[in-house]
């Protein structure tokens, strides 16, 4: 997208958001945003109208605001609701991320215990030799693609581990989250992911199968068991659930790695830096939250209630879609926010959301990202891109901010 396109759009669509264009110009256009149109109109055709918020403050407002609803039922009449887009979509919708409360903190106490601070840190001589593992592959080569070799297998690992899912399956669940995270209604798009979340679906109808014949100590049992109890968990909630596991607990981590070490290949006083002062991994962690938040935009929220910003009423019904890479590009919160450095302070980021649906696994991914980092610095200390950085592309995708892939040498 031109500047002399950007300037001349008045509302933005689900595709042009969706664009690779979009996402190569995307820090300028919010930088915009800022200035002048912090409240920009949008068209999300069967979703209706919609609003996209570019400001710090404004997002952290409306990510605890009550009259904004995740579940469309708490907004919408029984004669208002629009029917499902996919035939699979009651099967994988009734997740914590799509519920308020009293709901979401219901589904969310069933599995945050796996989450704590002391059962995360347990988890850490794993992540060290998957790291290991995989870098052992590559090594020999002197070339790996990190996308493909390492920050997606490393997270897909963990996840399916903490749920009890065979390891084989993997590339499988590559394939579904994106179907699940390909927010468009372009009829052939629809189709195609329709098909693939049927596919999932049956998949993990033969996985609970299985888990009831032999429970075990993992997540999914401890869910069955929570569903088997009746008032705890649906159907419906069970499947959902474990869906937003696998991909939650995969996709932003893998973007996180990928974007940090981009960051840093891009940036090489500050991967120096980091090789020189390895204590400051967390902060440098922090900061590639900040500068490619791996989730750009959030899901939707639903308005329950009309209510102005920026001098504009937001009626009831209205999408409202926050920028977290906006956000996290403002200036008047992140003094030189375009700069990436390592050492920032009061690094007040909202990568991982903000209120009640702050990222369950954040703890997890920051864990994730330390180990992955760490040890490739570590082993492959004269890392560098192979190729250009201006030939990276970024996925056309409209929730995430990933890469394509990254080519790397050492």
């Amino acid at each position: 997208m031109s500047s002399k396109e950007k300037n001349s759009v008045t509302i933005l669509t689900e595709s042009q958001l969706s664009s690779r264009a979009f996402k190569d110009e995307a820090y300028e256009f919010y930088k915009e945003l800022r200035k002048s149109q912090p409240l920009y109109p949008l068209s999300l055709g069967s979703l209706g109208k919609g609003w996209l918020i570019s400001r710090y403050d404004d997002a952290i407002h409306l990510l605890k605001n009550e009259k904004l609803k995740k579940n469309y039922e708490n907004v919408f009449t029984a004669k208002e609701k629009r029917p499902a887009l996919l035939k699979n979509e009651e099967s994988l919708t009734k997740h914590m991320l799509n519920s308020d409360p009293p709901d979401h903190n219901r589904l969310r106490t069933l599995v945050q215990k796996a989450f704590t601070h002391r059962m995360i840190l347990q988890l850490e001589d794993k992540i060290q030799h998957i790291a290991d593992s995989l870098l052992d592959k590559v090594q020999p080569n002197k070339l790996m693609n990190l996308v493909d070799d390492y920050a997606f297998p490393l997270p897909i690992i963990v996840i399916s581990e903490m749920l009890g899912i065979p390891l084989e399956d993997r590339q499988k669940f590559r394939v579904w989250s994106q179907a699940i995270i390909d927010f468009s209604d372009a009829p052939e798009r629809l189709q195609e992911n329709d098909h693939l979340l049927g596919e999932f679906v049956e998949y993990l109808e033969s996985l609970v199968r299985k888990k009831r014949r032999e429970p075990a100590g993992d997540l999914i049992s401890a869910l069955i068991q929570a569903e088997s109890e009746g008032t705890q968990l649906s159907t419906e909630e069970l499947y959902s659930m474990i869906m937003l596991l696998i991909v939650a607990g995969h996709e932003t981590t893998v973007n996180l790695i990928t974007n940090m070490t981009y960051a840093l290949m891009c940036h090489g006083d500050q991967f120096e830096k980091l090789r020189q002062q390895p204590d400051l991994m967390n902060s440098a962690i922090e900061e590639a939250l900040r500068f490619h938040s791996p989730v750009e935009l959030t899901t939707i929220r639903w308005t329950a209630e009309p209510f102005i910003l920026h001098g504009q009423e937001i009626k009831r019904k209205d999408v409202i879609i926050i920028s977290l890479a906006s956000a996290n590009r403002d200036e008047k919160i992140f003094p030189n926010a375009d700069i990436f450095d390592i050492e920032r302070k009061n690094n007040r980021h909202i990568a991982f959301g903000h209120g009640n649906h702050f990222c369950l696994g954040a703890q997890l991914a920051r864990l994730e990202a330390k180990i992955a980092i760490s040890t490739l610095l570590r082993r492959c200390p004269n890392i560098q891109l192979k190729g250009e950085k201006e030939q990276m592309k970024w996925k056309g995708n409209f929730l995430m901010r990933a890469l394509e892939e990254l080519p790397l040498s050492f």
